[in-house]
């Protein structure tokens, strides 16, 4: 028993009512990535509760006034915990909703939009299909209207009822199954990155056990030959040390190559990652490009990283900034040079130069290339690179397409 004085547990607060419990829909919605006020918007269209006298022969009366006063506070409150509270539990503020406007129907008219509202928030009812989702609202609209005619409503007035709440329930529930699936989709999308980061891993540690495991037990292995050595026959010694000498340099040449191996950047993940980049943003990216080199051997490591190094910033730049609906990457070698263009539909304009241009520039040009943009207001940006594969950029370049556009040589 705690005494007074003693430190107990907090008595939660209204603060706590309206966090969102883990599994509530305000808190599936966090996850992707909206903020609050795309579920709170949807009020906006209980000024319906407001309108709806106007269309009344008795219009905003003082029981109009008086039953709004008592029953608007409780359809907000309603409508807060269909979004905030656990699924298990959520349908029933929904059903709640439901219950209040038909309660209501017979001296509040207004009370039809708490009914298309609790209608609508079934859709926390996420453990029924599609199917039992419509049945339970053309159940609930029969009763509805059934009600309002028997009370003696119109038939003009409730006439559209069934439609209304039918379209508005299956456009809610559809764009809500599409956000879903969206979320599932960039789910699996960084499980992919995860997993192809840990396979490269894994190689990497391979790789480098394949290299180094050998090595270092013959360095180990000959420096103690040495040291039992160095006494007795210090010739043999100086053999054994100068072994060691040699196997070492050559370990730090394969480690060497393979850190270069493993700094390299591929046209072809470089393409991957664009293309999904790309389609997360709704743009279409199309590609077309030879690899390799002329005869189509593989190109030189230096000039693939630099061109996949291109493609990269190009798209980041696409991406963030053009606008695009379409772009494309076509890859082009010809004799002695090879010719990167990535291309978009995008707004276009005047380019800043920011870092990742003067990167890509710098490093093109550091292997003998050039690099042109081009990017004239509404009709999309053109980023070219040339670079040589024989050690004459001037050569290579003017062999592979003709002479290189005037913007190559700024």
């Amino acid at each position: 028993m705690l005494q007074e004085g003693t430190p107990g547990r907090a008595k939660p607060g209204w603060r706590a009512w309206f966090a969102p419990a883990p599994d509530s829909l305000m808190a599936a919605t966090l996850r992707q990535g909206r903020p609050q006020w795309v579920e709170w918007v949807h009020l906006i269209w209980s000024a319906w509760v407001f309108i709806t006298p106007l269309f009344t022969p008795a219009g905003h009366s003082l029981r109009w006034l008086l039953l709004t006063l008592a029953s608007y506070p409780l359809f907000l409150w309603l409508y807060a915990m269909a979004l905030l509270r656990p699924q298990r539990v959520a349908p029933r503020h929904a059903l709640a909703m439901v219950a209040l406007g038909m309660m209501l129907l017979p001296w509040y008219p207004s009370g039809m939009s708490y009914f298309i509202f609790g209608c609508v928030m079934l859709r926390t009812w996420r453990s029924a299909s599609l199917r039992d989702y419509m049945l339970v609202l053309a159940a609930l609209v029969a009763v509805f209207m059934g009600l309002a005619l028997a009370i003696g409503y119109p038939w003009q007035a409730v006439v559209w009822l069934p439609m209304v709440t039918m379209t508005v329930a299956l456009l809610v529930h559809a764009d809500h199954v599409a956000q879903r699936k969206d979320a599932a989709l960039r789910l699996s999308h960084d499980e992919v990155r995860r997993l192809a980061g840990l396979a490269e891993r894994e190689r990497i540690g391979r790789d480098l056990h394949d290299l180094l495991g050998h090595t270092l037990s013959l360095v180990a292995l000959k420096s103690d030959l040495a040291a039992r050595l160095v006494e007795r026959d210090p010739a043999a010694a100086r053999c054994e040390i100068d072994a060691v000498s040699r196997v070492a340099r050559d370990a730090l040449a394969q480690v060497r190559s393979a850190v270069s191996g493993i700094r390299a950047a591929g046209i072809a993940a470089e393409l991957a990652s664009a293309k999904l980049l790309l389609e997360c943003e709704g743009v279409v990216l199309r590609h077309d490009w030879e690899e390799g080199g002329p005869g189509g051997g593989a190109l030189p490591a230096e000039v693939e990283t630099a061109l996949a190094l291109v493609v990269r910033e190009a798209v980041t730049n696409i991406q963030r900034h053009a606008g695009a609906a379409s772009a494309e990457v076509a890859l082009r070698s010809g004799e002695g040079c090879v010719v990167l263009r990535v291309s978009d539909d995008g707004r276009g304009g005047t380019i800043a130069p920011g870092n990742g241009l003067v990167g890509m520039r710098e490093r093109v040009e550091s292997l003998g290339g050039r690099l042109a943009v081009e990017s004239d207001p509404g009709r999309g940006t053109v980023v070219e690179a040339w670079l040589p594969l024989d050690g004459d950029p001037d050569d290579g370049i003017a062999g592979a397409d003709g002479d290189p556009p005037a913007a190559a040589a700024r």
